[in-house]
């Protein structure tokens, strides 16, 4: 009987490109089911998006852009306070409506993969801009690479965390039913945070920790 030999040990914290990321993005499956969620991560929560000074100025530039497509609460809050403001841990977030649904939210019916229509779909105006060409920035990266999580530390190190959130539970299954791991759906967020030499040094981790891996299908990000 031959016995295969021990799979390698794949530590909880892993170093990519002076990057600490955990582990569990490589091994643990995801792909967003939008039309099971139909972007709920847009509303829940309580607080905004984390955002950067230079993500400000971008979405104060698109604000001509998709004012027309935001509602006259988000308009309002807009008009008071900007686009952003100071959460209650001192991290700059976009501004939200009533304790919840992020200012760039819009609402639109949309077509299933089944034809049929889903109704009352949170969509983010400021990515509907950008894939429609009207503007050349898409929506914050802290929106583009949820369930991961970016933390900053004191000294200039990043770290990398995958965020389990209940409402998520249909992206779980969905990642199951794929074969697709989490890092794999955030594909196009990670090459445009990190670069794409990056993100090819965390795909030769993967594999060379042995992490079995299927290749993405057409219907997951990136």
């Amino acid at each position: 009987m031959v016995v295969p030999p021990p799979r390698t040990a794949i530590p909880p914290i892993l170093e990519i490109g002076g990057i600490l990321i955990s582990s569990e993005i490589l091994t643990e499956r995801f792909c967003c089911d939008y039309e099971k969620c139909k972007g709920i991560c847009c509303v829940e929560g309580d607080a905004g998006a984390p955002v950067t000074m230079d993500e400000i100025a971008d979405m104060e530039a698109s604000l001509d852009t998709v004012w027309e497509d935001l509602s006259a609460q988000a308009q309002s809050v807009i008009d008071k306070q900007g686009v952003a403001y100071t959460d209650k841990e001192g991290d700059l977030v976009t501004s939200i409506v009533g304790g919840k649904d992020c200012v760039f939210t819009c609402y639109e019916d949309m077509a299933g993969a089944d034809g049929n229509t889903i109704g009352h779909c949170c969509l983010c105006a400021l990515e509907k801009a950008y894939r429609s060409g009207k503007t050349r920035f898409c929506k914050p990266i802290s929106c583009a690479l949820y369930p991961i999580r970016e933390k900053r530390f004191g000294d200039g190190l990043v770290g990398l965390n995958y965020n389990r959130w209940k409402i998520c539970a249909d992206g779980i299954k969905k990642g199951e039913a794929l074969n697709v791991r989490v890092y794999q759906f955030l594909r196009e967020p990670l090459i445009r945070r990190f670069g794409e030499a990056w993100y090819e040094e965390l795909c030769a981790v993967a594999d060379a920790l042995g992490i079995p891996t299927a290749e993405p299908s057409d219907t997951v990000r990136g």
